[in-house]
């Protein structure tokens, strides 16, 4: 099957609000499928100018490190790549910590 033959994968027109992820039903949560997750959304306010709505969305996104964690998912890493990156990360830490302990 054409990857353009997918309904689904279709972007959603453009609306008064600004969001990433799932739409959410007003009678709670979204059954999930595999791989979705809720990700940051932020609704246009009476009177607010979309300037000030999109300064809410982006210190939404950073407090949720949404970022972040699509930049881990952009690739892949071997397992033994994984755990020498969790190793020097933790040796950072370490540096870190016995440096603010000696001051």
């Amino acid at each position: 099957m054409p990857r353009d033959a997918n309904p689904s994968r279709r972007s959603a027109p453009a609306s008064s609000t600004i969001r990433q992820g799932p739409v959410r039903r007003a009678g709670g949560a979204t059954p999930r499928k595999r791989g979705e997750c809720d990700l940051a959304e932020v609704r246009l306010q009476e009177g607010e100018s979309l300037e000030n709505a999109l300064r809410r969305f982006k210190r939404k996104v950073q407090q949720e490190d949404i970022v972040k964690e699509v930049k881990r998912h952009s690739f892949y890493l071997k397992p033994g790549e994984k755990m020498r990156v969790k190793q020097a990360l933790a040796r950072k830490r370490n540096r870190k910590k016995s440096r603010r302990d000696n001051d």
